[in-house]
């Protein structure tokens, strides 16, 4: 029979869903799963955004301008001077997702056998498109002990090469949650301009920080022509399943070039848009609630891992993810051994093992990666599960 590519086989499977399998038969057998292992929010999306895209006065779904519809670009244009970033909309692609404006940015700026650097645990997808790309990334590690601060600059100096083409970085982090700090950021910029780098800057988190200031590429001086910024309502609006983020960036001649994979896959989702060009139009105090929301559960669920015997988790400065470490000898293990075989009164909790988010082998067998995505009750419901976990598990450290 014909063979698959080399591509194809070498294309990572996600750390985040690859248990999927084993929540589904856990399901079958009556048990609770409470899903921390995936970054899908229980906040109710705006009914006003739903509404607009039932009320549509659409006769004919066609096909919008290969960089989305004026009209929802123009009106990103304001979204965008709201939180201080100052753009035209011929500077915005809309894209299928975040995930496509990642793409776009990997298939635009860099060629095959190029390397990005990327500070890990970062987030896993990074992968899976750098392996379509063919692109080799090279990972600088952050430690959770720092918080999963930014690594020295001296590190990612001794890692570039002359195959270096670009930094990623995700602010506020999936799935560290870590928030960096305006100098980091103007540390990476003045590394980019040394060596002429692009910095990819996904921002998909941008409306949840907790105390500190979110800074964007865009707005980092000098980076005009370097910064890529890959953006989404995914997260924003309580949205994933919409399927619509941006491509964002100065620079005409990526944005050109961006603009020709976005012709061959002719336009991004038509409803989807009218779903986005709403809630541009919800009130300035939207983002209040959630925020708070995500506020109470982050401050819940760090309280909880840090009580629990041989647990640690620093506190995430945005986002709604933490990483934990944990008294386990291996965390692939202990997230499938959670939906196997460990039941506490007919309920366990699916984790995201930390090892996916690490490219540098071995590292975050002792970590797992926790979504505080669920309501208070829910989450202490899954804190007491893992507690108790804690307490049987076999391949306890500590």
């Amino acid at each position: 029979m014909p063979q698959i590519s080399t591509r194809g086989e070498q294309m990572p499977a996600s750390p985040i869903r690859k248990l999927v399998p084993y929540a589904e038969a856990a399901k079958r057998e009556g048990v609770k799963v409470y899903h921390l292992n995936i970054g899908q929010p229980d906040i109710e999306t705006p009914p006003a955004i739903l509404d607009a895209v039932r009320n549509a006065d659409i006769r004919v779904l066609e096909y919008s301008h290969s960089a989305g519809n004026e009209s929802y670009r123009k009106k990103l244009v304001a979204y965008y001077h709201r939180v201080g970033i100052e753009l035209t909309h011929h500077e915005i692609m809309i894209t299928t997702g975040g995930s496509e404006a990642i793409q776009f940015a990997f298939l635009a700026c860099l060629n095959p056998g190029d390397e990005v650097i990327i500070p890990e645990p970062f987030y896993a997808n990074y992968n899976g498109f750098a392996c379509a790309a063919g692109v080799q990334v090279v990972p600088i590690t952050s430690k959770i002990e720092t918080g999963f601060a930014l690594p020295p600059i001296a590190a990612f100096e001794q890692r570039i090469t002359e195959r270096t083409r670009a930094i990623v970085i995700c602010n506020p982090n999936n799935p560290t949650g870590y928030l960096y700090s305006r100098a980091e950021l103007e540390a990476l910029r003045d590394l980019c301009l040394k060596h002429d780098l692009y910095l990819f800057s996904d921002e998909a988190y941008r409306e949840f920080c907790y105390g500190g200031e979110f800074v964007s590429a865009l707005q980092l001086a000098g980076l005009e022509q370097h910064a890529i910024v890959m953006d989404t309502i995914s997260k924003r609006y309580s949205a994933c399943g919409a399927r619509i983020g941006a491509l964002v960036t100065r620079n005409k001649e990526v944005y050109q070039t961006v603009m020709k994979f976005a012709q061959a896959r002719l336009s991004p989702p038509g409803l989807a848009q009218v779903l986005g060009e709403a809630a541009v139009d919800l009130p300035a105090d939207y983002f209040d609630e959630p925020k708070a929301e995500y506020l109470r559960r982050r401050d819940r669920l760090v309280a909880r891992l840090n009580a629990m015997p041989g647990g640690f988790c620093p506190n995430p400065g945005g986002a709604f993810y933490a990483m934990a470490r944990l008294p386990i000898d291996d965390s692939d293990r202990f997230c499938q051994w959670l939906l196997e075989e460990f039941r506490h009164e007919k309920q366990t909790l699916m984790l995201a093992p930390a090892t996916g988010f690490y490219g540098t082998e071995g590292l975050g067998k002792h970590e797992v990666r926790l979504a505080y995505v669920l309501n208070l009750t829910d989450l202490d419901r899954a804190m007491d599960c893992l507690e108790k976990a804690l307490e049987c598990y076999p391949g306890r450290t500590a």
